[in-house]
């Protein structure tokens, strides 16, 4: 590559002309002169024309390849980023593309914002039911931390009047009945994921290279999937051993995902890695979001939830629980990344950090606290005195910093969220 400026973002913050690359090293860096004097006849030469080359980005917090979900989904988002105003275009998109669905297979959509809807509501269940009755219908809500299900989904999920609440999620209820209304939140909602993403292998190819393609144009070269499956873990390795993804893939493994496993030695990093894949943090959701009322706060929501002034949200992991899976994946050696939004849950996850430090000390785990939105002051002071890395999502605060400020939070603790 000549005739540019190369940012090598070497400790001296060199700027190059040009660079000489040998397979997928880089051999060497200088003027356009003294990289040409190493062309040879069988040397690809790309003149810059004045461009800028500069490293790949390393995506710190994503979902590869959730973003390809469009292509076998449909987008339900709001404006900026979609075009669902009022509930009868996210009714309309998911009818649209029932009737282009063969009846039995699974009709869903994604991005769904309450906020933003004229009606400021969730879909329910018996609007579901009106897109489809042949066909089991999911709209998945923009946090990705609850969904709604029609009559049909609920059915293949095993979810009716008789089903509890799971430890750590909600299923929606209709007023004055056990009969769900179609919303389950958090670990309420995984077994219709399960079912919905049970997709034919040439629809998972589809989104693959769509993520690809989206990676691709913004220049992201390492790309996170922050909490894989089994079965995502094999597919997203067997497609890169075969090319179709040409980014070097960072996975956080699922702790309930792979459950016994991590803990009784038959998981293996190795069996899952190849020169393009590595097996990160072993990922645990100790609540859920702050837009979706399910992040667990020490103060109560600036709007009330269902119109309980004292609602704080839950724990998606009972704070015992944590106490005791941090300590087990602690103690077994792994790197931890714990997803924690609200300050009560973000308290609960660095308490059950230190206790595991305490009956296992280590040099440097570096536990990564996944969002750390609400943390205050001292609970950041904290992160820093245990060595753990908050990994701010400054996107929320982009996209939902009024409605936060507004609805969810007040105009104080907004002020704060994500930028101690």
């Amino acid at each position: 590559f000549i005739n540019g400026d190369v940012l090598t973002m070497d400790p001296d913050n060199r700027v190059g002309e040009a660079v000489a690359v040998r397979g997928e090293r880089i051999e060497a860096v200088g003027t356009t002169e003294e990289i040409m004097a190493l062309v040879g006849e069988s040397t690809e030469v790309i003149d810059l024309r004045g461009r800028t080359l500069m490293p790949g980005f390393v995506d710190a917090h994503g979902h590869f390849p959730g973003s390809g979900m469009r292509v076998v989904s449909e987008d339900l988002n709001s404006p900026p980023i979609g075009g669902m105003t009022a509930m009868e275009e996210v009714l309309a998109a998911l009818k649209r593309r029932a009737e282009n669905t063969e009846p039995g297979e699974w009709v869903t959509g994604f991005g769904y914002d309450d906020t933003l809807l004229a009606e400021g509501r969730h879909p329910t269940r018996a609007e579901l039911d009106g897109v489809s009755t042949e066909h089991p219908v999911a709209a998945l809500h923009i946090s990705g931390h609850m969904l709604v299900a029609n009559s049909r989904a609920l059915e293949l999920a095993g979810i009716s009047a008789d089903s509890d609440d799971p430890v750590g999620g909600v299923i929606g209820r209709r007023p004055g009945s056990l009969e769900p209304n179609g919303l389950l939140e958090e670990t309420a909602r995984e077994g219709v994921l399960r079912l919905m993403q049970d997709m034919a292998i040439a629809d998972v190819y589809r989104m693959i290279k769509a993520a690809v393609r989206d990676y691709a144009q913004v220049g992201v070269t390492t790309a996170q999937s922050g909490g894989t499956s089994v079965e995502l873990t094999r597919g997203l390795g067997l497609f890169s051993q075969f090319g179709v993804i040409p980014q070097r893939l960072v996975l956080f493994p699922f702790a309930h995902e792979f459950g016994d496993s991590l803990l009784n030695g038959e998981y293996r990093a190795a069996d899952y890695e190849n020169d393009r894949v590595h097996m990160a943090a072993v990922k645990l959701v100790a609540d859920g979001s702050i837009q979706g009322y399910t992040g667990y706060l020490s103060l109560p929501y600036h709007t009330p939830y269902h119109d309980d002034p004292e609602y704080r949200g839950y724990p998606a992991i009972p704070r015992e629980m944590l106490f005791e899976k941090v300590a087990a994946l602690h103690r077994a050696g792994y790197q931890l990344a714990i997803h924690g939004n609200g300050d009560e849950s973000i308290e609960d996850i660095l308490d059950a950090f230190e206790a595991a430090l305490e009956q296992h000390p280590a040099d440097d785990p570096r536990m990564i606290l996944i969002h750390s939105q609400m943390a205050r002051e001292d609970q950041v002071a904290r992160m820093r005195a245990l060595g753990v890395t908050p990994s701010f999502f400054s996107a929320h605060t982009w996209y939902w910093g009024d409605r936060h400020r507004d609805i969810f939070m007040g105009p104080e603790r907004a002020a704060v969220m994500l930028s101690l």
